[in-house]
């Protein structure tokens, strides 16, 4: 007797959501190089910025295959979710780049370059993470790879915590706190949306496991 795979088969949702999750990914090796090397910054934040242009890109070809599509591989909220959730994350981690550029900012600190380490370890746990969509056996799988994306964004917010402290502590030009308090809220945020697709993820596994 032939298989029957549970989740209808949309094999281009899953492509997208990939491409959009390695796109994450590359955004955020390119901020840790940004951080890490303070060479050539007004052309790595461009090169940031065009892997924000692509997610939008991916994410408007999601919700065009969502209009399009009779059946969907799983609840269409939940593809619009997670092609947001995505897309949100690269969002966030250019308005970090674009916001050292624009401000002008010194060469960043150990806690910029922890955050964006953090971004990195995150980002690719979910570029791990989402392939295990596909498959009723992956989703199985799914829930590990979303406890270990949990527990990343718990690190990033112990690393801002100390950032923005020392940030208070140790900087007396008021402008200065000003411009690393937004970076650093920026790219905590990106961790924090590497957590929101991890819990669409979670729910999208509890509902078909």
């Amino acid at each position: 007797m032939p298989s029957i795979s549970f989740l209808p088969r949309e094999e281009k949702f899953f492509d997208f959501f990939e491409e959009s999750a390695q796109n994450a990914v590359q955004a955020a090796q390119k901020l840790k190089e940004l951080v890490d090397t303070w060479e050539n910054v007004g052309g790595k934040v461009a090169e940031i910025t065009e892997f924000e242009h692509v997610g939008d890109t991916i994410t408007h070809q999601i919700m065009r295959q969502l209009n399009r599509s009779f059946i969907t591989p799983f609840d269409r909220e939940d593809i619009a979710l997670l092609a947001h959730s995505l897309d949100d994350i690269t969002d966030f981690i250019q308005s970090a780049a674009d916001a050292m550029l624009i401000y002008k900012v010194s060469r960043p600190g150990d806690r910029a370059k922890e955050l964006a380490d953090s971004i990195v370890q995150a980002t690719i746990e979910v570029g791990k993470a989402v392939p295990e969509l596909r498959s009723h056996s992956g989703l199985k799988h799914l829930v590990t790879h979303c406890v270990e994306i949990n527990r990343l964004e718990n690190v990033a917010d112990g690393i801002y915590r100390a950032a923005i402290a020392e940030l208070f502590d140790n900087t007396a030009n008021i402008v200065e706190i000003i411009k690393w308090r937004e970076i650093y809220e920026h790219m905590e945020t990106a961790t924090d949306r590497c957590e929101d697709v991890a819990n669409v993820m979670e729910g999208v596994a509890l509902k078909h496991a």
